[in-house]
């Protein structure tokens, strides 16, 4: 266990890594990538080969005898491109706990306290009801430099209300609307596609749809929510969930290749990437999470960009926090986001550390 002397550094540090200017940062642009659910044991060890049930195609595919070539055949692109050049949290076994704090474990209590930086009580169910909390995203696009520069694309049809759109103002596209101007191919896939879910579509239509506004719009934060891990896994349906989070990792890779070939992207854009909360252990638990799954509150994290230490996948460190991802977040960018919200969660030292 990580003792509290050991994180009292962290928290001395904040108000030094807030008060830093843009000027002090290379990173001009946000790539923030979510996928709901995914466990951080698949994440750090590869399929769990119980899972697999003798499936031997899913088996060729993802099974390895070692755990770093299990975990690089299932998700590639963090495995060398952010585990060589950033910065990855949440491996248990190795000393780097990361965890949620609103102690309900499921998806809007985690959405929020991710782009809120804090638990709200209020927020305790899934229903579609207007966030009364601004989150960062909102925050940086009231700013001036910010200003129609955030968008956010989701599969999960709730994000409209997480992200309370009509009152933030920014490009917010969610679950099965349709998005314009100049899509009208994925619309029509958004409406004719089989709605294999009511309340969001494949994670195809909404990263595409996503990716071609990304490249035409060009906005400093992106917000990107993807939701097909959580999906399968509440099925049971372990090779779904496997081929899901293995498309994720594609589509990052896609973005993060896309940016880098844009002149106001590259060398200057930060990639975080997280889910909104965990799963139970298997056999049979990790189909689930909540309150009565409370493994299901450790997550993940992961930090790609100009201003991240390349320390790889993290080992005996303290606690990160979901609480801290916002203010973190804000600062790459040069904001001090605790100083509008003292009870959001500090930025994460090391992630901005020179």
């Amino acid at each position: 266990m990580i003792s509290r002397r050991a994180v009292l550094p962290l928290l001395a540090s904040t108000a030094a890594l807030n008060a830093q200017p843009a000027a002090a940062r290379k990173t001009r642009n946000i790539i923030f990538v979510m996928t709901d659910g995914l466990r951080w044991q698949e994440l750090f060890q590869g399929a769990d080969l119980a899972l697999i049930n003798k499936e031997e195609p899913l088996k060729q595919a993802y099974w390895r005898e070692t755990l770093q070539e299990r975990r690089k055949a299932l998700m590639p692109f963090l495995w060398t491109t952010i585990a060589e050049q950033g910065q990855i949290f949440g491996n248990r076994e190795r000393g780097s706990d990361a965890y949620v704090t609103n102690n309900l474990n499921f998806s809007y209590p985690g959405y929020s306290e991710t782009l809120c930086g804090f638990a709200d009580p209020r927020i305790d169910s899934n229903d579609n009801k207007p966030n009364p909390n601004r989150t960062v995203l909102e925050w940086l696009h009231a700013k001036p430099a910010f200003r129609d520069k955030v968008a956010a694309f989701a599969a999960w049809e709730t994000f409209k209300y997480i992200l309370n759109a009509e009152r933030a103002g920014f490009v917010v596209n969610a679950g099965y609307d349709a998005f314009t101007p100049g899509l009208e191919i994925l619309n029509r896939m958004k409406r004719e596609l089989p709605h294999y879910w009511e309340s969001e579509p494949f994670d195809a239509i909404t990263f595409h749809t996503g990716l071609q506004h990304f490249k035409q719009a060009k906005p400093r934060v992106f917000f990107l929510c993807l939701g097909e891990t959580d999906e399968w896994a509440h099925a049971g349906n372990y090779k779904q969930y496997l081929h899901s989070a293995r498309r994720v990792d594609a589509y990052l890779k896609e973005l993060w290749d896309t940016a880098q070939s844009m002149p106001e992207y590259r060398d200057a854009t930060t990639l975080i990437f997280s889910p909104d909360h965990g799963r139970g252990e298997a056999p049979t638990l990790w189909k689930n999470h909540g309150q009565k799954v409370p493994d299901s509150k450790y997550i993940w994290m992961a930090f790609l960009g100009p201003d991240t230490p390349p320390l790889g996948e993290r080992s005996n460190i303290a606690p990160v926090l979901q609480s801290q991802i916002a203010a973190t977040l804000a600062a790459l960018l040069g904001e001090n986001y605790t100083a509008a919200v003292p009870k959001a969660g500090a930025p994460i030292g090391d992630v901005l550390r020179k």
